[in-house]
């Protein structure tokens, strides 16, 4: 399974002709990073990937998001759409979700049987 740390990078969707999409991604890896997610924000800039993680809530949320559940390998599983308030069923064969504003997804092409590249960028030490 694949370990990230949190930080920010890149999103790539691949479709049968190759990359569809190039987005903004801000991993949360971290239990903080995973329980914070998008809490608090009034939007988002690309998506945020929560790493593991097999469902979400948006319970304190303040705008509807798009929810892209993601196997081992990065294959979309299932996209669903989910105002604030919500309490997501648990994808069995999920190990990481993806996140974005809503209706955006669509737009990248991410649909379940998508392939996902992530693309983490290493901080300078």
């Amino acid at each position: 399974m694949r370990r990230w740390r949190d930080g920010r990078g890149r999103l790539t969707v691949h479709g049968e002709a190759g990359a569809i999409a190039t987005v903004p991604l801000e991993v949360a890896a971290s239990f903080r990073a995973r329980t914070k997610g998008l809490l608090g924000r009034d939007s988002v800039e690309g998506a945020l990937l929560l790493s593991p993680a097999s469902g979400v809530h948006t319970f304190r949320m303040r705008i509807p998001i798009d929810v892209a559940y993601l196997t081992r390998d990065l294959t979309v599983l299932a996209v669903r759409t989910m105002p604030p308030g919500r309490l997501g069923r648990p994808r069995l064969r999920a190990r990481h979700v993806l996140e974005a504003e809503a209706g955006v997804m669509a737009g990248w092409g991410v649909q379940a049987g998508a392939r996902v590249t992530v693309d983490v960028v290493r901080p300078a030490r």
